[in-house]
């Protein structure tokens, strides 16, 4: 794996829209979040693929361009979406892979969505990426026991979060409290072994959004079987996370993945807490169990790094140690290498 260099005050960060952009009535959280950036000591960027007036922020030629412009761009150290969307799969095949190749890796960061950009950018070139919060969600302090995506993006060796144990139900109204930072965290909500008992489990981190990366399987961005294959020593991490399928149509795609090889050479599965919906006769942790409960390999459920806040920072392609028992709930990814 190649690591981006850590992210030091004073560097740059490139904002851009791969997926949906940010309507006039959402632009002052979206000027809060970049003060915050600016806060935290980065100079920040803001390209011009940023419109909200279609399902996309422009044509697709338009942000592929701009994305590879801002990754390749030596003097920007990281790359930040305003938040996820739809088509980020339209970008794939117009990205420019082999300017992308011969470029030193920058941190891209996001997730829902953006995985769909950012699990191609791991298994095909190789660098690592962060799977965390979006740019309208950057100013929040990070949950008791959990990291800010920045800090992970600075460290240079091994971070430990632990489950805060806590989350809430819906999101904040940006355009009614545009400059939020805190949130209450007022539901319990421990991670859990599908089957029971405790697992401490070690492997690579590689994953995202359920709905939109089952589609790349069987296709040259979403080749995770020969990803496993080559750190087949240590296995993977694979993580997923669904945002509003029913829990039949989560099943199906856990089966599809499971039939395309992406748990062949998996040491462990982490599937992050739901706010979708169950079935009359199907719960969403019936489904995880429907597809994957026949494998001999762990399954932690309810992980925070989900479509529910709060949120746990993972990085594509770190090695990462996870325990889950009485006593601890934590995971321990180290960055660098």
């Amino acid at each position: 794996m190649r690591f981006p260099a850590p992210l030091r005050p004073g560097d740059r960060i490139g904002v851009t829209a791969p997926s949906s952009g940010v309507g006039p009535d959402l632009q002052p959280r979206l000027d809060a979040a970049v003060a915050y950036l600016e806060r935290r000591g980065y100079e920040v960027v803001v390209g011009e693929c940023m419109s909200a007036e279609g399902v996309t922020s422009a044509p697709k030629a338009a942000r592929a361009a701009e994305l590879t412009a801002m990754l390749t761009d030596p003097e920007i150290a990281a790359v930040v979406p305003p938040w996820g969307g739809e088509l980020a799969i339209d970008l794939l095949d117009e990205l420019d892979w082999d300017a992308l190749a011969a470029a030193e890796p920058t941190w891209l960061v996001g997730w829902s969505d953006l995985s769909t950009v950012m699990l191609p950018i791991t298994l095909r070139l190789g660098w690592a990426s962060l799977h965390s919060l979006n740019l309208m969600d950057t100013p929040y302090d990070p949950a008791p026991g959990l990291a800010h995506w920045l800090d992970v993006a600075s460290a240079t060796g091994p971070v430990t979060q632990s489950s805060p144990g806590l989350y809430r139900e819906g999101w904040t109204d940006y355009v009614e409290e545009p400059n939020v930072t805190t949130m209450t965290l007022d539901r319990e909500g421990p991670w859990k072994v599908l089957g029971g008992g405790g697992v401490d489990v070690s492997g690579v981190l590689v994953g995202g959004c359920l709905e939109v990366l089952s589609p790349l399987a069987g296709t040259p961005y979403g080749d995770v079987p020969a990803f496993g294959r080559e750190h087949a020593d240590e296995g993977l991490l694979v993580y997923l996370e669904a945002c509003e399928a029913e829990a039949p149509a989560v099943g199906r795609m856990l089966h599809g993945l499971r039939l395309a090889g992406w748990f062949d050479d998996a040491s462990g599965i982490l599937i992050g807490r739901t706010a979708a919906p169950d079935a009359d006769r199907m719960t969403q942790q019936e489904a995880v169990a429907d597809a994957l409960g026949m494998l001999d390999l762990p399954v932690v459920l309810d992980l925070e790094f989900g479509h529910v806040q709060p949120f746990l920072p993972l990085v594509n392609g770190a090695s990462a140690r996870v325990v889950a028992d009485d006593r601890r709930r934590e995971i321990t990814q180290t960055i660098g290498g």
